[in-house]
This record gives C-alpha cells, structure tokens and sequence, in this order.
C-alpha cells in the first residue's frame, strides 16, 4: 500500500513538474467599429522549450485586421501581443489557435466578439461645417496669382532675349564685313597651298572660283552656286548691285575658270597671280557696292 502511494505521488509530482500553463486575454468582446482592442495570450513554465505557432499578423482568421503583432519570448515565459481592429458589423469567433510548446499541441479558448456601428441614423455630425463664401478684392487675386503672372512675364523676357542674340548672332555673320573678312582668310589659305608656285592651275582655279561664287551668294543675295557661269553674268549684269569694273573681274575670270576646268587653255604663273589678285581687290571693293546700292534705294 505504502509502495502505491509513493508511486502515485512521484507520477502526479512529475506531470506537474514538467506542465506549462496557457493563458489567453481578450481587452473586450462588444467592440465599435473600427476599435483597435488588444489580444494576448501567455505562456509560463516553459523551462526552456520552443514555442511554435502561427507566422506574426496572420494568428487571428478573417475579418480580424491586425494592427500590431508583437512576441516576446523568455526561457520560461512566452507573450504574444496582438492589436486588431474589425471593419465589419456583426458577430465574429476567434477559433481556439493552436501552439505547439515542446512538440505538444496546446489551444486557447475561443472568444465570441461583436462589433457595433456607434454611429446612429439620426446622430447630427458636428464637425462639418458649411462653406463660408468670401470676396476677394484685387489684392487678394494679386497675391494668389503674382508668382503666375510674375513667372509668365520672365518666360516671355528670357524667349525675346534669346530671339534676339540669336538673331544679332546671325545678323553679324552674314554681315558685309564679317563676310569679307572670311573671305579674305579663304584666299589667304587658297595662297597657301601653292597651287599656283606648283603650277596645279586646275586646282587653284576650282578653289578660287568656288570661293568666289560662296561669297557673291551671300555678299551680294545672288545664287551663284547653283547658276552656270554664263547664266550667272547674265544675273549680275541684270542685278545692277555688282559696279561694273566688278563685273567685268568676276566674268574673266570665271570664263578663264571654265576653260581651265575643261584643259581648254593652260594659264601661267604670271595670269594665276594677276586672277588672285584682281578677285581679292573684288572682295574689298564690294562693301562700295553695297553702300552704293544702299544709297540707291533710300533715295
């Protein structure tokens, strides 16, 4: 008898030796809409074993939105806390959740909750206000819209300015002067070459009188880059803008061009200079022509 006790005390020692206790804690069951309430549930006596349950914000089943999921695990005690909220109105079970301590399957108990609209049908909502109507003056309209206007007026000032380089820009390259001078260091480069020392003759009459035909185009308006010769001396002479001494240059000299072009004459050193020369003296003299025909058209 004596050996029956002993056992049976050892045995209910032992379960109790090595049990845990569940625990599990609802804030409140009638909740408002909307309401976040607290859910806790608590673990002790766990001498070291692992507790496994449900990933954080998915333990509470649908309809319960979870705000907030916090564990906090110690060797003896477990705590897992968690804030929701229901968006729906009505009557919702949080089932008995399962947790496994050690290997071994424990459950909390379940909770009925219900969750009310406090807001009633006749309730009067305070917080809404209606409109207020003010009148504004031209002050008021100035000091909502100054940036607009203010913005609008620098966009208008700053698209004029770039207009105008731009234009001042092109307007100083087509200039007479600008024109001339560019001219002038073409044939300064044209002499470089030694074309005409070399006696390539060909060569040197190509280059002169393409740079001649650039310069008429854009000194004088005449497309002479596009016209035959003698459709070109056709123009000049019609155009009345090229002085006459001019003209009688430009044709010589682009008639001689042709001939060379085509093997049909064969200059010498001497004539090549002299050419050089005359079509360097036309690019100076042209600016007389301009102011001439200037003149000629404001009278």
């Amino acid at each position: 008898m004596l050996k029956n006790i002993s056992l049976f005390t050892f045995i209910f020692l032992g379960v109790f030796a090595n049990s845990q206790t569940l625990g599990s804690r609802l804030e409140k069951k009638t909740l408002a809409l909307g309401e976040v309430v607290v859910f806790r549930v608590l673990i002790s006596d766990l001498q070291g074993k692992d507790v496994v349950s449900a990933p954080k914000n998915e333990l509470l089943p649908f309809h319960f939105e979870e705000v907030k999921d916090s564990i906090n695990k110690k060797p003896d005690v477990y705590e897992r806390t968690i804030e929701f909220a229901v968006f729906e109105e009505g009557k919702f079970t949080i089932p008995p959740l399962d947790f496994k301590i050690g290997g071994e399957l424990y459950q909390t108990v379940p909770y009925e909750v219900e969750v009310i609209n406090t807001a009633q049908k006749g309730d009067v909502i305070n917080d809404i206000m209606k409109n207020k109507e003010v009148n504004l003056g031209v002050q008021d309209y100035w000091q909502l819209y100054k940036w607009y206007v203010l913005g609008f007026l620098i966009l208008v000032a700053l698209i004029f300015v770039i207009y105008q380089i731009v234009k001042y820009g092109k307007r100083r390259k087509d200039s007479p002067v600008v024109m001339t001078n560019q001219t002038l260091k073409d044939l300064d480069q044209l002499k470089k070459k030694k074309y005409i020392e070399n006696g390539d003759y060909r060569s040197f009459y190509v280059e002169l009188i393409d740079i001649s035909r650039n310069f008429i185009t854009k000194q004088y308006r005449i497309p002479a880059d596009v016209l035959l010769t003698d459709d070109l001396i056709d123009v000049m002479k019609m155009n009345n803008t090229i002085s006459q001494e001019n003209e009688k240059v430009v044709e010589e000299i682009f008639l001689r061009g042709d001939l060379v072009k085509f093997a049909k004459t064969f200059p010498d050193q001497a004539l090549m200079e002299n050419d050089f020369e005359n079509i360097k003296a036309f690019v100076k003299r042209s600016s007389k022509d301009l102011e001439f025909e200037k003149l000629r058209k404001d009278v």
